[in-house]
C-alpha cells in the first residue's frame, strides 16, 4: 500500500508475554501483526535486550523482539531505547513498510523508577510517526503530555502529515483533551464511533488507554482487535484504523 493510504496498528505487547502466567507469545504476536496487514505498526514495552530471558524463557529469539516481530514483513524499522535495568533494556518500536528518512528517541522521564520516551520517525510524504507510552501517574502523564506538545509544535511543521500512537494511560482522558486543543489532531477511534476505545484489561476492557491520532488524514475506519486471538497477546487491547493523506 502507498505511504498516501495506511493501515495503521498499535499494541503494548507486554514484553512478549501473556497476561497471567508468565508465558512468552511472541510467536502468535508475530503472527497476528501479520494477519493485520498494518502498514505501520506502533509497539510498546518491546524488549531489545534481557540477559535473564535469554538464559531462561523457552523459545526467547535469537535476535531482538523488534527484529523477530518485523521479520520480513516490515524491512524497515526504528527502536527508542526507554528503561534500562542490569540485565537489558525495553522501549517503544515502529515497524514500517516504507523506509524512514529519519529518528530519533526522545526523553519524557520525570520520576527516577519510570523511565519513558517518545519515539520520533519520519518517511515519506514527510509523514511524521511519535510512539508513546506514557506514565501510570497523573503528574508525570501532565508534565509528558506538555513535552509532547511542546516538541511537536517546535520539532514538526504545521502543515506535515503526524501520526501520534501508543498506550497513554489516561482514563480520565486529561491526557487526550490537551493533545485536542494542543496540536490540533483527531483521535481514530472518536471520529470514527464518537468516543475514544476502551481497549484495557484485554479480558474485559473499560478504561480508553490507547489511542492513535491524527493531522493531515481521513479517518475510513477504526476498530480494536480484541477477538479470542488477541486476548492471549497482552494486557491491551490492539487497536487498528485506516486512513489517506488528505489532499492540500
Amino acid at each position: 500500500m502507498p505511504a498516501t493510504h495506511l493501515r495503521i496498528l498499535t499494541l503494548n505487547i507486554h514484553k512478549g508475554f501473556a497476561m497471567g502466567p508468565r508465558r512468552l507469545v511472541l510467536s502468535h504476536i508475530r503472527s497476528q501483526l501479520r494477519d493485520s496487514k498494518a502498514d505501520l505498526v506502533f509497539l510498546q514495552e518491546v524488549v531489545g535486550d534481557n540477559q535473564k530471558h535469554s538464559r531462561r524463557v523457552r523459545h526467547w529469539p535469537a535476535e531482538t523482539q523488534l527484529e523477530y516481530l518485523a521479520d520480513t514483513v516490515w524491512t524497515h524499522h526504528a527502536y527508542g531505547k526507554n528503561a534500562i535495568y542490569q540485565h537489558g533494556h525495553h522501549g517503544n518500536a515502529i515497524l514500517s513498510a516504507n523506509p524512514f528518512r529519519s529518528w530519533d528517541n526522545i526523553d519524557a522521564s520525570f520520576v527516577n523508577f519510570s523511565q519513558r520516551g517518545f519515539l520520533h520517525g519520519v518517511i515519506a510524504d514527510d509523514i511524521h510517526l511519535l510512539c508513546i507510552h506514557f506514565g501510570l501517574f497523573e503528574k508525570e502523564r501532565r508534565l509528558q503530555t506538555t513535552r509532547l506538545i511542546e516538541h511537536v509544535n517546535r520539532s514538526i511543521p504545521t502543515d506535515a502529515p503526524l501520526i501520534v500512537a501508543g498506550d497513554f494511560n489516561d482514563w480520565r482522558q486529561t491526557t487526550h483533551r490537551a493533545l485536542l486543543n494542543g496540536l490540533g489532531v483527531n483521535e481514530a477511534h472518536e471520529t470514527a464511533h464518537g468516543a475514544c476505545a476502551k481497549t484495557f484489561p484485554a479480558f474485559l476492557p473499560v478504561l480508553p488507554m490507547d489511542r492513535i491520532y491524527l493531522r493531515g488524514f481521513d479517518i475510513h475506519a477504526c476498530t480494536t482487535l480484541s477477538g479470542n486471538h488477541w486476548r492471549e497477546f497482552s494486557d491491551h487491547c490492539a487497536m487498528i484504523t485506516d486512513v489517506s493523506l488528505r489532499n492540500t
